[in-house]
């Protein structure tokens, strides 16, 4: 797809790489409707680029549903929809145990904004773009949605079920004319890696060297012109999930000792002040 003359709508358009994409969209010539429930923050990127902004909470069906329903309304139309919030939760930095696992908040907001948030996308979009014969749907998982997450049960988990989703609608829509795509990117320079190199030990080991969001933005914007399902803008992430497939078991063991050098690092560093 090219985005010139594309009406699309981005979730998670404050900052970060939903920021990133809008801004990329935008210079490929779409019509961008930001949304985001920092309202202030959407309102400064819709104003950055010349777009639209909308405050929603994307953890609600009926915000999703009135955001399509209004962007039909003003435009005529959505070719494109981008599920692109996100959060990561789970325990703090210090936590042992079953503390590990993480609470029933964490699980529920997680289950709420990363996963369930994509199917209330495209129960909104779908009817509209089926009618029409034609619409893109991306969302936003995680190379944790193939490879697993260390440090956040809730995280790995729910951006697993986010890759399936995509998987799923790739598989039942794409005959209709509904092209899907599934970015997974690693350590991404935005506000909640940086809350996570408080948090976490894995946080700290992405944050070391992240990628910054137009850079992801800009591998974004060419699998959408190919059409691509998995958008992976860090290449080793291909090479991971191959390694997986080819011996589990040996992953797995790597992973352990990974996790392992990944606390040793962070109680270094605490140490150190």
């Amino acid at each position: 797809m090219e985005l010139d003359g594309k009406v699309t709508i981005i979730t998670g358009g404050a900052s970060g790489i939903g920021r990133g994409i809008c801004h990329a969209f935008a210079a490929q010539g779409a019509t961008v409707v930001a949304v985001d429930l920092n309202a202030d923050g959407v309102a400064e990127t819709a104003t950055q680029i010349g777009g639209t902004a909308m405050t929603a909470n994307v953890a609600e069906a009926e915000d999703i549903q009135r955001v399509v329903d209004q962007t039909i309304a003003q435009f005529g139309r959505v070719d494109l929809m981008f599920s692109n919030a996100g959060v990561s939760l789970g325990p703090g930095r210090g936590a042992s145990g079953v503390d590990l696992l993480g609470d029933d908040a964490d699980w529920a907001k997680s289950w709420a904004v990363n996963t369930l948030a994509h199917l209330y996308a495209a129960r909104a979009v779908l009817p509209h773009m089926l009618e029409r014969g034609q619409g893109y749907i991306c969302s936003t998982a995680s190379a944790a949605g193939l490879l697993t997450s260390l440090g956040s049960a809730s995280y790995a988990i729910t951006k697993h079920g986010a890759v399936a989703f995509a998987e799923y609608l790739s598989m039942t829509y794409g005959s209709d004319g509904i092209t899907v795509s599934c970015l997974c990117p690693l350590g991404v320079d935005t506000p909640m890696l940086k809350s996570d190199a408080e948090r976490s030990a894995l946080g700290r080991f992405l944050s070391e060297a992240p990628m910054q969001p137009d850079m992801v933005a800009d591998v974004v914007v060419q699998a959408i012109r190919d059409e691509t399902f998995l958008i992976l803008p860090h290449p080793e992430v291909r090479e991971f999930v191959r390694r997986k497939a080819d011996d589990h078991d040996r992953w797995l063991r790597g992973m352990r000792r990974l996790w392992t050098n990944m606390q040793e690092m962070s109680a270094r560093r605490d140490s150190e002040g």
